[in-house]
């Protein structure tokens, strides 16, 4: 992807990764009995899962971006889970969890882009 297709996708990206952190909460809200009942999530989720439709419907996907928005709600959802693991550690170890959203990530941040190193202008070229 160049950096034309970076910006104008950014937006479904964040709302893949917010539909998968707010899904995840949503599912805790109503399968964890740690996790305090709150609508707050679940409203969040709808929200999201709209947006990211209504941008679906909108315009039309760059070759590669609907892996990359997957691999976002999986780094969504996985984040949620190690975050929610650190608060209650009664859960469990949130090891796998923050090791999964971490090469989630920087998989993304590759496919992206972000890590490419960045051309160096040589000084003879200017002379």
């Amino acid at each position: 992807m160049n950096k034309e297709q970076v910006k104008a996708e950014r937006k479904t990206l964040l709302l893949s990764f917010l539909a998968g952190l707010c899904g995840n909460a949503t599912l805790a809200v109503f399968t964890s009995s740690a996790v305090p009942f709150s609508i707050f999530p679940v409203i969040a989720f709808g929200l999201a899962a709209y947006c990211l439709y209504q941008e679906y419907l909108s315009k039309p996907m760059t070759e590669g971006t609907p892996a990359i928005a997957f691999a976002c709600f999986l780094a969504g959802a996985f984040g949620y889970s190690g975050f929610m693991r650190a608060q209650f550690p009664d859960m469990g170890s949130n090891f796998l969890p923050l090791m999964i959203t971490l090469g989630l990530l920087l998989w993304v941040a590759y496919k992206l882009g972000i890590m490419l190193p960045k051309k160096i202008e040589s000084t003879e070229a200017q002379v």
